[in-house]
């Protein structure tokens, strides 16, 4: 297996990003589907794993930055898994993974649901991002049995070897 990252771009996000996307199929765990999203009248980029559901949200990225984007991602899913107390072996080894990041198309129709179900909350008063997080992700969703994302992400992330 590769260790990589596989970023999956919506159209809207290629264009703003000026990337071009490879063909790649990798494991649903490794994978994340990306697209714009405006939350309190600022730009942000919202990420969807497509395995568990988890999502990660991030600002500051302006138009083809896409190493910032990349950094960025990394930071933030690092700190939000650390707010979550997920064990430090567990980041460290599904860190690993992101070290090398692949820009892809979307190719699931459920997880860009999910991302349409995300986006309908278009203004918030978290203090913070990871609040932020913490609440999106203990909503239930129906394709994961309508469990709490974090919970099968971390439940998930304790196998990697």
């Amino acid at each position: 297996m590769i260790n990589l990252i596989v970023l999956r771009f919506t159209q809207s996000l290629m264009k703003d990003m000026k990337v071009t996307p490879n063909d790649f199929d990798g494991s649903a765990l490794f994978s994340w589907h990306a697209n714009i999203y405006k939350l309190n009248n600022r730009k942000h980029i919202l990420f969807v794993n497509d395995f568990s559901r988890l999502c990660i949200i991030i600002d500051g990225v302006r138009t083809s930055q896409l190493t910032l984007l990349k950094e960025k991602f990394q930071a933030t899913l690092k700190a939000y898994l650390t707010a979550e107390e997920v064990e430090e072996k567990s980041i460290v080894q599904y860190m690993k993974y992101t070290s090398e990041m692949m820009i892809s198309r979307t190719n699931n129709r459920s997880v860009l649901g999910t991302m349409k179900e995300i986006s309908i909350f278009e203004s918030d008063d978290f203090i913070d991002n990871i609040q932020r997080l913490k609440w999106l992700n203990r909503l239930i969703y129906k394709p994961i049995d309508y469990n709490e994302p974090i919970k099968e992400f971390k439940k998930h992330i304790q196998e990697i070897n």
